[in-house]
């Protein structure tokens, strides 16, 4: 396998030879590493892979919008069939309208396309393989989708990320650069796959035939979906690795689903030819020209993402980078009195890469395998002090972890209230008319909570402690019990409309699946708002904010000065990279930083009589340690 790798990086021409299901069948192991410089799409592999999604639309009288990016989110083309449907429907099938549940004939279809092949490039590495299906199992109010009694998915909230206005994300004026944005964040409607070469992830196919962008409620049975088995078409020979897909994997004992049927209608290996197709390829304005264009290798400059130097280096880490191959985000130091000094961030970059390296990832194989993740930085302004990552954490990772340093950041803030407050209503385009109070979450908040539930800067708040509350049931997965006060009601949530989250960043996220390329996702304008309305948004949060564990506020002595986020293999694993490698770069250091003081820790709280978690460590945590305690006294 290594010598038909090398021989196709000597011959450019051959590079679709590459690619191949009996190269993708068993082991996730790439040859001979995942980061090679021949691993991409090139620009005949594309038209294979739409060609033979069109040969399996065709062979089901379906007509489909069909999408493929590389492994780092650039639209390498978009294809449209004859008579396919403009535009499509958000139904989570739970018979809710708000959110951006019940909203039909609105979004282009091609904005769905895109987010399912971003979603099944960014959840996916050479270590696990998973698809929109199985972001739809671990986004809804239980996981398993339909078992009672059950908390809810372990990324939970992870559909509000990549958005278009993120600060993290690049667009097309970035050129090849990225994370590139999704349209719509992250999608859990089956019909989104990986694309392997060798056993490294390259991209993503994405597929709208059945004009319904939703997500499986009943994991119980298996679905023969339309855009599910077109993508399945699409992506042969491209197939991820038989011992990466998501059922091989398993977290808090259940598997992980990748797809439902694979029973195809036709033979991808006999699609009709590119220029035969019927349809036309699209311009997507701020995605992709009407034309197809070759991917990128990641971990080369182009893409955005390459091997750290200096100090990094020996730790294996991955730096992100611009066009002119500049590091965007290299250690440096917060504003103000007190701020994280540069060499400070460097440190707590430093001891959550080490901690990651020697921690038993969950969600990836060979089992034994360390964690991949991403670490993030942030000061008391929300702004990026520094970011790295291990060489293979997913890329939906950059994005996430700086969202859940904000979001530990913001609850944590001395002025939380005051800025949740004075946030702009999202104003929901169904039903027509009306709105969300984002103020009105603050102070549910503090009713609910009580004591310590200010938001005033006396309680520290992490991503797993605000999670707590930003459920439609609380304690979370139990029926009958009334939703957290920073979600929707029952009767009124979905996927699509779960809260406080979206609604903070909701009236962008319409505007950007409209078109609108401004950066700035929090507390912005809605769309049709007077001339002159204020839209500054909330700079702090300006990404967006995460709901589930990983995030995690700084302090020095009693003072918070920042925040840290990570995100990658598992979320036991995320709370413990950011709790354990603060301490560890604290007490390196011996500069006062710390994790907040134990008393002011949300997990000091008892909302309605229920304690909140504030980091949660996983048992046995290390490859190289039997350690059982990793994070106690800390």
């Amino acid at each position: 396998m290594i010598a038909r790798l090398l021989g196709c990086v000597a011959l450019a021409a051959a590079l679709a030879g590459c690619s191949g299901s009996s190269g993708n069948a068993g082991s996730g192991a790439c040859a001979p590493e995942c980061n090679s410089p021949s691993a991409f799409l090139g620009e005949e592999d594309v038209r294979r892979v739409i060609a033979q999604a069109v040969g399996e639309a065709s062979a089901r009288k379906a007509l489909a919008t069909i999408a493929v990016v590389d492994r780092v989110g650039n639209v390498l083309a978009v294809f449209r069939m004859t008579g396919a449907r403009e535009r499509f429907d958000i139904l989570s099938g739970r018979g809710v309208q708000g959110g951006l549940d019940g909203l039909t004939d609105t979004l282009p279809s091609e904005a769905a396309a895109i987010a399912k092949a971003i979603t099944g490039a960014y959840l996916s590495s050479s270590g696990n393989a998973f698809s929109t299906r199985t972001a739809s199992q671990i986004v809804q109010e239980h996981f398993l989708p339909g078992e009672s009694q059950a908390p809810s998915g372990p990324l939970y909230g992870v559909q509000f990320s990549q958005l278009s206005c993120s600060d993290v994300n690049r667009n097309l004026g970035h050129g090849s650069v990225g994370p590139k944005r999704s349209p719509l964040g992250l999608a859990a409607d089956p019909g989104g796959l990986p694309l392997y070469k060798n056993g490294a992830v390259v991209g993503g196919v994405g597929v709208i035939a059945d004009g319904t962008y939703g997500l499986d409620l009943v994991v119980t049975d298996r679905d023969e979906d339309l855009d599910e088995l077109v993508a399945v078409a699409g992506a042969r020979g491209f197939d991820a690795p038989d011992d990466i897909r998501g059922e091989r994997l398993t977290a808090d004992g259940k598997t992980f689903r990748y797809v439902d049927s694979e029973s195809l209608a036709s033979d991808p290996s006999r699609a009709p030819g590119f220029a035969s197709l019927p349809g036309a390829l699209l311009a997507v304005p701020g995605y992709v020209d009407a034309s197809v264009h070759a991917g990128v290798a990641f971990g080369t400059s182009a893409s955005g993402y390459r091997a750290a130097a200096g100090a990094f280096a020996a730790l294996g880490a991955f730096t992100l980078v611009d066009a002119a191959g500049a590091e965007r985000f290299p250690p440096r130091s917060g504003s103000g009195s007190g701020a994280l000094a540069a060499g400070e961030v460097a440190r707590i970059l430093e001891e959550g890469i080490r901690v990651a390296n020697r921690a038993r990832a969950q969600i990836r194989r060979p089992l034994g395998s360390a964690a991949q993740v991403s670490v993030s930085v942030v000061d008391l302004n929300g702004d990026i002090l520094g970011l790295l990552r291990t060489a293979d954490a997913p890329v939906f990772g950059t994005d996430v972890a700086v969202q859940k340093a904000r979001g530990a950041l913001l609850f944590s803030h001395p002025q939380a209230f005051g800025l949740i407050s004075g946030l702009p209503d999202a104003a929901y385009l169904v039903p027509s008319g009306a709105t969300s109070s984002i103020a009105a979450y603050a102070t549910g908040f503090r009713a609910f909570v009580g004591a310590g539930g200010e938001l005033d800067g006396r309680t520290a708040w992490s991503t797993r402690a605000i999670g707590n509350l930003h459920r439609p049931a609380f304690p979370d997965g139990l029926a009958g019990t009334p939703a957290g006060p920073l979600s929707k009601g029952f009767d009124a949530w979905s996927p699509f409309n779960v809260g406080f989250q979206l609604d903070l960043v909701y009236n962008q996220l319409v505007k950007g699946a409209l078109g609108d390329t401004s950066t700035g996702c929090a507390g912005r304008a809605a769309a049709g708002a007077p001339a002159g309305s204020p839209d500054a948004g909330l700079a702090l949060a300006r990404n967006g904010v995460q709901i589930f564990p990983g995030g995690i506020p700084v302090y020095r002595g009693d003072t918070l000065v920042g925040a840290v986020g990570i995100s990658g293999d598992g979320v036991d694993q995320d709370d413990m990279v950011a709790f354990l490698g603060l301490a560890n770069a604290a007490r390196a250091l011996g500069t006062g930083l710390a994790n907040a003081p134990a008393a002011r820790r949300a997990d000091q709280l008892a909302p309605q009589g229920v304690r909140l978690r504030y980091v949660q460590c996983p048992q046995s945590p290390f490859n190289d340690s039997t350690q059982q305690d990793a994070c106690a006294g800390l």
